[in-house]
């Protein structure tokens, strides 16, 4: 949800701090950036601290920097905390995908599914409230995101118990700091890491760029930007939870990422050719949700079974370059976008490194065979 309550109001912050609209968009980068760099040492962190201690001080960096970004007078200030709001970000999301895949009964594919299903109600849900919570002012999103995430907090300190002696253990030893980038040696681990770095960029072209987009078709309500990602989150959450798992039933998981990614920058040319109508740009946008939803659920999984590397040590290099890539998107769209004077070209953008991805997949595609061969 931290994500997507943003979203909504990227150009009220704009309007209200006087800032431009690269600016805003680096509320995005920080974040993402500095989770990116976070993420390849939380296997590290985790290791040595477990998983509970690790995932309560990111959820308390969260609240905390989520805080200081609702009390911030100008923008400058809020970029920075988004960087610290990232660490903690990090901490937590790598842990959590992690621990949940090492206590998983039944196998990995159900627990990144319940993962990914957390993930697809956050991003329904987050810019809807995002997008109520600014009607009253631009700062209430963060103060709604700080409550969520003490919410959060006090969850995983009642809630989450330690492990039987006798279960599955998250960490069978502490992990080496250098562990997730020599994990980059292995081939589908590298395949991965590749292929997500260029999907965020596309999937950040979905949701930070078309605010401003929809802003110059005089559509710039939070309330309504946040119905919108509503409706695109809620095709991401479906796609995810529902289509993703039945689809990798009976097709290969490479097989289905060349489809998603290849019907994604089909959408994404589709947005570019709207831009003139508000209602097809709307349209276009939230459709992004079916396939973003595909690629959310089957590239997780594949990161997750293409090597016998340890989990956390999977999730944290690829989770890493897959933040990395989305902190690039949301400042080049906006530049992209000033720079050609239109608001078509950072779609085409998203498009083409979206294609990037599934070029990559499918000339790689043999180092993913033990992810494919994981069907269940």
């Amino acid at each position: 949800m931290g994500i997507g309550l943003v979203d909504p109001i990227l150009p009220s912050i704009a309007e209200a701090l006087h800032a431009t609209q690269t600016q805003s968009e680096l509320l995005f980068t920080t974040y993402l950036a500095l989770t990116g760099v976070a993420m390849f040492f939380t296997s590290w962190v985790s290791s040595r601290l477990g998983a509970k201690k690790t995932l309560l001080i990111g959820l308390a960096l969260v609240v905390v920097f989520a805080t200081a970004c609702g009390l911030s007078p100008t923008v400058a200030p809020i970029i920075g905390f988004r960087a610290g709001w990232g660490i903690g970000n990090a901490l937590f999301i790598s842990t959590a995908l992690a621990t949940m895949v090492t206590a998983a009964v039944g196998g990995s594919a159900r627990a990144i599914i319940l993962y990914e299903t957390a993930l697809g109600i956050g991003m329904a849900v987050g810019p809807l409230t995002g997008g109520l919570l600014g009607t009253i002012t631009w700062r209430m999103p963060f103060f709604g995101t700080a409550t969520l995430m003490a919410v959060g907090f006090i969850a995983i300190a009642v809630l989450l118990k330690a492990p039987r002696p006798d279960g599955p253990k998250l960490h069978a030893a502490p992990i080496p700091l250098s562990a997730p980038f020599t994990a980059l040696a292995h081939p589908g681990i590298a395949t991965m890491a590749a292929a997500a770095f260029f999907y965020n960029m596309a999937f950040f072209s979905t949701l930070a760029f078309p605010p401003f987009a929809l802003k110059g078709l005089g559509i710039d309500q939070p309330i309504t930007i946040g119905l919108v990602f509503f409706g695109w989150g809620a095709l991401l959450a479906l796609s995810a939870v529902v289509v993703a798992p039945r689809l990798t039933l009976f097709v290969q998981r490479t097989r289905v990422l060349q489809f998603a990614e290849s019907l994604l920058a089909l959408l994404l040319i589709a947005c570019a050719i709207s831009v003139k109508s508000a209602a097809a740009l709307i349209v276009c946008v939230i459709l992004t949700g079916i396939p973003l939803g595909l690629l959310n659920t089957v590239l997780t999984e594949c990161s997750m079974e293409a090597s016998d590397l340890p989990r956390p040590v999977a999730s944290s290099t690829y989770s890493g370059w897959r933040f990395l890539g989305g902190a690039i998107a949301p400042p080049l769209c906006t530049f992209l976008a000033g720079a050609t004077g239109t608001t078509w070209v950072p779609f085409l953008y998203g498009a083409a490194m979206i294609l990037v991805s599934a070029l990559i997949i499918t000339l790689r595609r043999p180092t993913l065979a033990r992810a494919d061969g994981a069907i269940a």
